[in-house]
């Protein structure tokens, strides 16, 4: 980060596990912020197909199908100069067991259902995962499922610990279709949707600024 005092703080990106029986392991605050981040947005139409009706071709079924891919680096080498103990322990296996963990069952919920399963309970109900969300700055907290998940380990200590790793990571966004609206991700992205509602409607601002620059040249 910049010495010079007029630089901006600057805010972190995270993902977060609404878990209410484990809050703590569940809040990921990324080490260094990625450089990049790819969006995929696929319309989500009614008709247009061969056999559709004209009159639907142009109609909405609901906010577009978002894809976010990136890259999170991890690295233990500031800890470890500073004498960090967890980063001696352990390195940064911390850190990638608690984005792991947004892709497991609870271990209580498995051990629940085979208890049931052995009193002979033949309707097991698969666990559900706690709602995650992917902050990206005040504007930017999405609702998401993790689909996509790669780790790299890139050196290790003497206990074979990782002190540096990559993660590449795939994000579904999941809008007010996908949700109930009992479910409090349904009122965010419906929030996240008003918000960019209001920053495509500024444009227009700048739009014409744009024609009334060209008109001097």
């Amino acid at each position: 980060m910049s010495s010079f005092p007029g630089s901006p703080r600057l805010i972190k990106g995270a993902i977060i596990g609404l878990d209410p029986l484990n809050p703590l392991a569940s809040v990921v605050v990324f080490q260094y912020n990625p450089d990049t981040m790819t969006r995929r947005l696929e319309a989500r139409t009614s008709g247009g197909g061969d056999n559709s009706d004209r009159a639907e071709a142009l109609r909405l079924a609901g906010p577009p199908k978002e894809t976010i891919t990136l890259n999170v680096e991890v690295d233990a080498a500031d800890q470890l100069e500073q004498g960090n103990p967890q980063a001696q322990l352990t390195g940064v296996s911390p850190m990638l067991a608690a984005l792991e963990m947004l892709l497991y069952p609870k271990s209580l919920g498995v051990i629940a259902n085979l208890a049931l399963a052995q009193v002979g309970n033949i309707e097991i109900i698969p666990p559900e995962a706690p709602l995650t969300l992917f902050v990206w700055g005040p504007t930017r907290v999405l609702p998401v499922r993790v689909t996509g998940f790669s780790i790299t380990e890139e050196a290790y200590d003497t206990l074979l610990n990782p002190i540096r790793a990559k993660v590449d990571l795939t994000l579904q966004v999941l809008s007010y279709v996908d949700l109930k609206v009992s479910n409090p991700g349904h009122s965010l992205f419906l929030a996240h949707q008003i918000a960019k509602e209001v920053l495509a409607t500024s444009n227009v601002v700048n739009s014409a600024l744009n024609v009334g620059a060209s008109f001097k040249l």
